[in-house]
């Protein structure tokens, strides 16, 4: 039975349709990633560009996606949807936390410290420019919903 009919309410992250979208946004944005990666693996000892761009492109697109849809209305049905699938799905399969660790923590054990260093403390920084650079975006081309209960 539905929740619905019968009343009860789940979790979003445990209804089977959501785990549906994550799964499925996932499996693309983890596929996307791995392409890229293997086409720009980096060298020993180099700044790995593949996995900084990534993370960055992803951080734009969440700050535009969430920003988007936090302006067109409440998180509830086609958006929720939206957010759960594309954010967290394919963005969060997309971007990697992981891969970002391992590199810096290769680039440090091979004594190329600076870049070691470097590398993670550019991309948070780089990072976090690039999410509000998508919230700017988004709000430059979709105006706030009207709060006023009239028609928007």
């Amino acid at each position: 039975m539905s929740d619905q009919v019968t009343g009860f309410h789940r979790a979003p992250y445990m209804r089977p349709r959501m785990l549906a979208l994550v799964m499925l946004g996932g499996a693309v944005g983890v596929t996307a990633r791995w392409h890229v990666s293997e086409a720009f693996a980096p060298q020993p000892g180099q700044w790995p560009w593949a996995t900084f761009l990534i993370n960055v492109v992803g951080s734009l697109l969440l700050g535009l996606l969430l920003e988007t849809l936090l302006r067109s209305g409440p998180d509830a049905g086609w958006r929720r949807g939206i957010r759960v699938g594309v954010g967290t799905g394919l963005l969060g399969g997309f971007t990697t936390y992981s891969t970002f660790i391992v590199e810096t923590d290769r680039l440090v054990a091979t004594d190329h410290l600076w870049t070691g260093v470097a590398y993670p403390l550019v991309s948070v920084v780089v990072g976090v420019l690039a999410a509000v650079a998508g919230i700017a975006v988004a709000r430059t081309f979709r105006p706030p919903r009207s709060t006023t209960g009239g028609a928007p």
